[in-house]
């Protein structure tokens, strides 16, 4: 029966996508057919945040079908693009005064999208939720905190963003947090501090991925050698093509397979193309501040102005950087982060219709179906599944921490 569920659900996908083989090419063919039976589970995708600042929250106004004319997430194209499972990012700008309402807000926005959609979304709070959902022809929603400073240095907030259905967090994000230092700011902490090694450890004992996107190299490596599970990059690519602060270091991708951690590959243009990047570079300190995806659009364009368009990623850009995490880090740690934001992004990806034409183009590569479907969803589900063991295994070990900032730290340094 399991096997028969499987099957229908892949006709589902397949007959809601509006899939015309006839028009396509062996490739892109063969990717569809495979992507129908192996969940894709990207691990980035800010679509609360632009439901938040475009409509405030109003899902009345913010329609996921039929296909909107503007963003580039709705449920058609999920569908046609045959996503089976989304970490859906719970993100809050840095700097912001009241952090945890924020982030609050953001959870019951996207919350309230999976809850609107039953047809389409399954809450999912569990590696195991992702085959479930696969059978019943939906896509596994998971969420992702994407910036530590909504604890407010608490751990209790921690473990309330858990109840609530957070699996990842992302330790940073554009600025320090006071207890870990960020990727795109000056670093203060050496890493991490005590108390930043303590949230590590009791996001482990939670069952909640690490997510180290948007940290300084040296949280990175703190990070791999203090976490007992699977860590993640939710949506990075590698610095060894494009020499942008937010890409992965080849010494650290070399130390994903000890972890057992995942490098999902995003598709942000400044991380996967080096004549983007270097375009950006001017404009990085003007988005700093950004509060806001939409805010950063407007910025860029203005600085578009006076320093000619943005250079275009291209889809082989972003699968160059696939191939580069694979060769260093091995087939077993990558995935998909692709961190749609309603901006730009490469050409041949525009949108969450296009994951086919990714996998399309490794298979012209070469690619084995076996290391496709492990990019897809099969590593990052793997991870998830083994940080759910090691929680079960602390929790017997020991209790919830009661440890402060203030006990570990002292005075909190100020980012």
């Amino acid at each position: 029966m399991k096997a028969v569920g499987v099957v229908l659900a892949a006709v589902s996908l397949v007959v809601n996508s509006g899939w015309n083989a006839s028009a396509e090419d062996a490739a892109l063919r063969h990717a569809r057919e495979l992507l129908t039976r192996a969940p894709l589970v990207d691990g980035h995708n800010d679509l609360a945040e632009q439901i938040g600042e475009q409509v405030q929250g109003d899902l009345a106004r913010y329609a996921l079908r039929p296909r909107r004319e503007k963003g580039d997430t709705d449920i058609p194209r999920l569908r046609e693009g045959l996503l089976g499972g989304q970490f859906w990012s719970v993100w809050i700008a840095s700097g912001l005064r009241a952090p945890a309402r924020a982030q609050l807000e953001q959870i019951d926005t996207a919350r309230r999208v999976i809850a609107a959609y039953p047809d389409v979304f399954l809450l999912a709070t569990r590696a195991a939720d992702v085959e479930r959902a696969h059978r019943e022809g939906k896509i596994a929603s998971f969420l992702g905190m994407e910036n530590g400073q909504a604890l407010e240095n608490s751990l209790g907030a921690l473990r309330a963003y858990y109840e609530l259905g957070v699996r990842y967090m992302t330790l940073t994000h554009g600025r320090n947090t006071d207890w870990a230092d960020s990727a795109t700011d000056t670093p203060v902490h050496g890493g991490l501090t005590p108390f930043g090694r303590e949230v590590v450890r009791e996001m482990n004992r939670l069952g909640m991925l690490v997510d180290i996107s948007h940290v300084s190299p040296q949280v990175m490596g703190q990070v791999l050698d203090l976490s007992e599970a699977p860590v993640i990059f939710s949506h990075s690519s590698t610095r060894a093509l494009v020499d942008h602060p937010r890409n992965v270091p080849d010494d650290v991708l070399k130390r994903l397979p000890r972890n057992g951690g995942v490098v999902m590959i995003t598709f942000i243009p400044d991380f996967v193309s080096a004549e983007r990047a270097a375009w950006g570079k001017g404009v990085e300190l003007l988005v700093q501040g950004a509060q806001t995806g939409e805010e950063i659009v407007r910025i860029e364009s203005e600085y578009a102005k006076t320093h000619g368009p943005a250079p275009l990623a291209t889809l082989s850009q972003v699968a160059d950087h696939v191939e580069h995490a694979a060769r260093v880090a091995g087939h077993d740690h990558i995935g998909i982060g692709s961190d749609f934001y309603g901006g730009p992004m490469p050409r041949g990806l525009e949108d969450v219709s296009r994951y086919p034409d990714l996998f399309a183009e490794l298979i012209r590569r070469g690619w084995s179906d076996p290391d496709l479907v492990k990019l897809a969803g099969g590593n990052v589900v793997r991870a998830l599944g083994e940080a759910e063991a090691v929680a079960a295994r602390i929790q017997k070990q020991r209790p919830a921490s009661s440890a402060t900032i203030e006990a570990l730290d002292g005075k909190p340094v100020r980012p």
